[in-house]
This record gives C-alpha cells, sequence and structure tokens, in this order.
C-alpha cells in the first residue's frame, strides 16, 4: 500500500477569517433559533416589591388568582402557602422573578402549566392567566429553624401533659 501526497495551496488570512466569521454565524443563529422556539412565561409588573427574590428551593405565602382565557376563574386564595419547586414550572419560574409585597401577572403557556392533560377545572392545553401578590417567602434554611422551633415546643408541651397526669391534677387548658 502506499500512500501519494498531494500538495495544497496556503490558506490565505482573509480566507480564514471569512471561515471563522462564518462558523460564528451559525452558533449565533442556532443559539437565537433554540431561545426563540423555548417557551416561555409572560411576567408584568404591576406593583414592585422590595428585597431578594425567592429561589427554587424557597417557601412562598401567595395572594392569586388563576383563570382561563376565556377569563373563566379556576382558582383564587388569599393566603396560599407553597413551596416554590412543588408548583408547575412556569409558575415556579414567576415565582423566582417576584420580590416581597409587589404584585405580577403572569401568563402560562400549556407546556409550563399543566401541559395537554386535564387537571380538575382546567381542561388540557390551557393557557393559564395569574394575578399574584407575593407576601411573604422563608428560605430553606429558615423553614428548617422554624420546624425545629415547633419540634422543641411540642416536646415541651407533652412533657407538661405528662408531669400533670403524673401529678393527678387536670390536664392544663390550651
Amino acid at each position: 500500500m502506499s500512500v501519494t501526497t498531494v500538495p495544497l495551496r496556503p490558506v490565505s488570512k482573509g480566507g480564514l477569517w471569512l471561515m471563522w466569521f462564518g462558523v460564528a454565524g451559525l452558533i449565533v443563529a442556532a443559539i437565537a433559533f433554540a431561545v426563540s422556539s423555548t417557551p416561555r412565561i409572560g411576567f408584568e409588573t404591576i406593583k414592585e416589591g422590595t428585597g431578594p427574590k425567592p429561589a427554587m428551593a424557597d417557601y412562598v405565602l401567595v395572594k392569586y388568582e388563576g383563570k382561563l382565557d376565556d377569563g373563566t376563574v379556576f382558582d383564587a386564595n388569599e393566603r396560599a402557602p407553597f413551596a416554590v419547586a412543588q408548583t408547575a414550572p412556569g409558575f415556579a419560574e414567576g415565582l423566582t422573578r417576584m420580590q416581597k409585597g409587589g404584585k405580577y401577572k403572569l401568563t402560562i403557556p400549556p407546556s409550563l402549566g399543566y401541559g395537554d392533560e386535564d387537571n380538575g377545572p382546567i381542561p388540557g392545553g390551557s393557557t393559564l392567566h395569574f394575578d399574584v401578590e407575593l407576601l411573604e417567602f422563608k428560605t430553606e434554611a429558615e423553614m428548617r429553624e422554624l420546624q425545629q422551633q415547633m419540634q422543641q415546643q411540642q416536646m415541651l408541651q407533652q412533657q407538661m401533659m405528662q408531669q400533670q397526669q403524673m401529678q393527678g391534677g387536670p390536664p392544663p387548658a390550651p
């Protein structure tokens, strides 16, 4: 077996630059296509909030009203606690962009809401419209601390009740 070598003409510097600009243009076009084809939520600030924004691991307390395209209200609550990560993807994304005390309008496409499946009063393939007010939020660490404090209080109450029962007295009033 023999190898034949063929001499190549050198490429000019201008030709190399032109090739790199072409490659860069293809990369930019691919990124633009990927970004434009990714579903996004509509997010409108009605009233600015203050302070930091919740993260996916945080817990929020919100006032909200959810509507369908035709204006039908499918859910509403004056003080609803949520773990951000356990809500629909579009709702979670919206929550992470809010600040305490702020009021917002979210428009969530079906792919970031409940998809093509019916979910209670929400027909499959529905775009969801929410009016949301972020009343309060706690970080994951703050929630763990609160849970520990509550467990300690419960243990203390149980110990007090056991002492009362051992002494034969009536249980303490709540």
